[in-house]
């Protein structure tokens, strides 16, 4: 199967690989959609099996920042990139500012971010070589690393969901099986603890599993087993498709909202769940606060102004407002829940592409 006869392809505006030699840099760049503004997305640096497992992973990833970006209701399009490799041992300056000449090529076309396996600290070595790279620290426009703000998003999304379902305001009385404990989860789990929740959490890390168990009082469990425990709501914090048909019977949980991207390995899990009567929220929707937050600083460099908490925390509740939306939609048109907010992204973007096509 070729690039563009792949279903990830999805129209991609731009699909871009570079290679550097000296510091061992393999990357892949995505842009998906440049119709609401330049492409913004953040950066996976991972030990992929291949570089074809990589290229589906980022194509995947930029088209979910395409729809994050539309559903926050920001003037950004969608784009991603991986860079292929163990950040725990093959990190080193040199790459990023590598990285950093690589977005250079595109023009401004793309910026990018932190993700897995990347850090703020990364990001600003990359900006040794390029302009273009967000969620930086330090200056009037900095936004800083945008995972507490993810994370916000994300525990909002699940007070949203215990309304919903048990109608309750905190968390007391229900668990959560919390699925990655990294730059996000960290902080969703303190928030879950401090609403009450009762947590059983996993991580291939164990010393920080070790240290946030400690602190929020979480049953740990293996990784593959956090599937199988009784929960009434199931957190992915990690990476992706971790709800698909191996996964899937082994839940008993009544709600689903995490931090991951593409959790839904096919778009036929969105409605098993539908049918099931799980509650699903979009993760496109549920975790958009860390690009809300990158959003502030772009705006901020673009018009030499300052990086505004208040305009994160107005765009952060209209995306709240936005899940609401998708829920009550999905109830009253019987659709599942990432039907209704792909038909509210694309709508968006598609006259957004009329308009710049008509400009």
């Amino acid at each position: 199967m070729t690039l563009f006869d792949s279903p990830s392809f999805a129209n991609h505006e731009g699909v871009h690989a570079f290679m550097d030699e000296q510091t061992g840099l393999k990357a892949i760049v995505a842009v998906h959609s440049t119709a609401r503004g330049p492409a913004v997305g953040g950066t996976r640096m991972w030990a992929y099996g291949s570089a074809a497992e990589a290229l589906e992973d980022v194509l995947r990833l930029s088209r979910g920042m395409s729809y994050k970006n539309a559903v926050a209701d920001l003037e950004m399009g969608g784009g991603k990139s991986v860079i292929i490799g163990d950040s725990r041992t093959q990190k080193t300056p040199e790459l990023f500012r590598a990285f950093g000449r690589a977005v250079n090529q595109l023009g401004g076309n793309y910026y990018a971010a932190e993700d897995v396996g990347v850090s703020v600290e990364d990001i600003a070595e990359a900006r040794k070589e390029t302009e273009f790279v967000v969620g930086l620290s330090g200056g009037k426009a900095g936004s800083g690393d945008p995972s507490p703000v993810t994370a916000e998003g994300v525990y909002r999304a699940t007070l949203l969901a215990a309304k919903r379902l048990w109608n309750q305001d905190d968390l007391t009385g229900l668990t959560v099986s919390l699925q990655g404990i990294g730059h996000v989860g960290g902080y969703l789990a303190d928030k879950l603890h401090a609403a009450g929740a009762r947590l059983i959490m996993t991580d291939v890390n164990t010393a920080l599993l070790a240290e946030v168990a400690a602190r929020t009082g979480a049953e740990i469990v293996a990784p593959d087993a956090i599937y199988d425990v009784k929960a009434d709501i199931y957190a992915p914090c990690a990476l992706g498709a971790t709800l698909n048909p191996r996964t899937l019977d082994r839940l008993t949980v009544k709600a689903v909202v995490g931090a991951a991207n593409n959790q839904l390995a096919t778009p036929d899990i969105g409605r098993i769940l539908f049918e099931r009567g799980v509650l699903y929220a979009p993760d496109y929707v549920a975790n958009g606060g860390g690009i809300i937050n990158v959003a502030s600083e772009l705006k901020a460099r673009q018009t030499g102004g300052v990086y505004d908490p208040d305009w994160v925390e107005a765009k952060l509740s209209r995306l709240m407002e936005t899940l609401a939306e998708v829920l009550d939609r999905s109830a009253a048109e019987g659709r599942p829940t990432h039907e209704i907010a792909d038909s509210i992204a694309e709508a968006r973007i598609k006259a957004a592409a009329e308009l710049k096509l008509a400009a």
